[in-house]
């Protein structure tokens, strides 16, 4: 039998943008029109039942994304952190992270962020370009950017990071080398990286699919990965996931428990939660999300995940950590089962391709990425799947 707990993590989704950019999949909608109010209303409902439903214990992460969670009002701010203390006890030293797009975060908002708990900040910058900017569908230009830190440092935040992407189309790695040397400059404690994926239901697609975007060539896509961790460990960054770097003690403590399969609240249309090795996905629409609210918890899907398959998750997200995954959280999450004897063929294989390495720990034994597994970590992840 697996140990189960209360999530300490908690994901809520705001779905409003003030535009769709080009490249986003994600459960969002154009904020001009939207019931925004309504909105918060029923998130409080569902903040009410979902914890008297599962009684939350001390909460050690926050995570309020979307959309474009500081597309919200001040006063709108204001009152959706008010609702997330009163029905979540956070803990003293919490992690509270809001994403943000520059260009949406003047001082007054910024203060109300602060003031209502939030103490990290995620900027989607994805690029020092403008033109770049331009043509994936971004509304900021890299003036919002500067002006965005400043506000946030005048607000009093010191936690804060910073999204790019790569295998953009039409860029370079010269493009790219600028755009980390800007980033760079600013001198923030934590940068994510990402690559470009072409998802189904947004414009890049229908340009994919009539072969009008051009994207980097896999080989060009592959350099701009390495140029990215050269640069950044060269400036003393820890990679400590395969698309995070970090200076030592600002890791992602709240995407650390995704990593690690650790349970989580999920609220918000769209969001996803994991708890009691149960998963649900909540309704999409805001419409429905917001009627669904009124009489229950607004679930789209609810299903249960085998022990099997959580061993599978664990292996598959924890290896994306490059301290890797120990033997002994297995053991923890599964009951004393050991990982070697689950999954003993697939590791030695993996280490026999050069892509896994064990090592010795006290009274424990690491497994995680080579530097070659890094670069292929896909084949990796994939490896562990039935």
């Amino acid at each position: 039998m697996s140990v189960l707990r209360a999530p300490r993590a908690l994901y809520i989704h705001i779905p409003f943008c003030t535009n769709k950019c080009h490249y986003c999949d994600f459960t969002s909608y154009v904020l001009k029109g939207q019931p925004v109010d309504q909105y918060l209303d029923a998130l409080e409902q569902e903040m009410r039942r979902t914890t008297a439903e599962l009684p939350p214990e001390e909460i050690d992460t926050v995570f309020v994304g979307g959309g474009t969670p500081t597309v919200l009002t001040p006063p709108q701010m204001e009152r959706f952190l008010a609702n997330v203390r009163t029905y979540f006890p956070l803990a003293a030293n919490v992690e509270f992270t809001m994403e943000a797009n520059p260009g949406t975060t003047d001082l007054g908002k910024l203060t109300a962020m602060k003031a209502g708990g939030v103490n990290r900040i995620s900027f989607g910058v994805q690029s020092f370009d403008n033109g770049l900017l331009e043509r994936i569908g971004r509304i900021h230009n890299v003036e919002d950017v500067y002006r965005s830190l400043d506000n946030a440092r005048a607000a009093g935040f010191t936690n804060m990071s910073i999204d790019l992407m790569f295998g953009l189309p039409g860029q370079t790695a010269l493009h790219l080398a600028d755009s980390v040397r800007s980033a760079l400059a600013l001198d923030l404690p934590h940068y994510s990286i990402y690559s470009l994926k072409v998802e189904e239901n947004t414009l890049f697609h229908k340009l994919y699919e009539r072969n009008e975007l051009p994207l980097p060539p896999e080989e060009e896509e592959f350099n701009m990965f390495i140029l990215l961790m050269d640069m950044l460990k060269a400036n003393g960054y820890e990679h400590y996931e395969i698309s995070n770097f970090a200076k030592p003690g600002f890791e992602s403590r709240h995407n650390s428990t995704y990593w690690r399969n650790e349970p989580y609240y999920g609220l918000g249309a769209g969001a996803h939660g994991y708890a009691n090795r149960q998963r649900h996905v909540n309704l999409k629409g805001i419409t429905p999300y917001i009627e669904s609210a009124a009489s229950g918890l607004p679930r789209l899907e609810v299903f249960e995940v085998s022990e099997e398959e959580a061993m599978e998750d664990l292996m598959m997200v924890g290896l994306r950590l490059l301290a890797g995954v120990p033997a002994s959280r297995f053991a923890e999450q599964f009951g004393g089962r050991r990982l070697e004897d689950k999954f003993g063929d697939v590791i030695n294989k993996l280490k026999t391709d050069g892509l896994l390495e064990s090592v010795p720990a006290e009274r424990d034994t690491i497994y995680r990425l080579t530097g070659k597994g890094v670069l292929l970590g896909n084949d990796v992840f994939g490896a562990f799947i039935g």
